[in-house]
């Protein structure tokens, strides 16, 4: 079992910037493949940003390529998702997922592959 927490989530103005967090427990070891979702009020949970644990490969949906960074501290078992230039459609609960399976694309943008989730953090962008 890997335990997420997210956290860093709030309200903010359009143009700002944001950095997400997700703290993982349990048997992080097992963890090959990371990403954050989003889930916006009446829409499906749509993948944002995904990474390989270990080679750092990193893949984005077309819609946050050169606003959305993923990554990791070395020093620890966080993960995290900067946020620049925030827009008002960025507005969603953020879910951080971790999963056993080492994915590429396309396998690393389907939730139905991630089995570890955290209980999502509110961002809200104010224009």
């Amino acid at each position: 079992q890997v335990k997420l927490i997210e956290s860093g989530g709030g309200l903010v103005q359009a143009g700002d910037s944001l950095r997400l967090s997700c703290a993982a427990s349990g048997r992080t070891f097992s963890r090959k493949s990371m990403a954050w979702f989003r889930q916006a009020p009446g829409k499906e949970r749509e993948f944002v940003a995904g990474m390989t644990w270990s080679g750092g490969n990193e893949y984005y949906a077309n819609s946050v390529k050169g606003r959305f960074a993923i990554f990791r501290d070395p020093n620890d078992d966080n993960m995290y998702l900067e946020i620049d230039n925030m827009k008002p459609e960025d507005t969603a609960v953020y879910y951080c997922a971790a999963s056993e399976g080492l994915y590429s694309a396309p396998y690393i943008y389907s939730r139905d592959n991630y089995p570890y989730w955290g209980q999502g953090t509110q961002v809200t962008v104010s224009s």
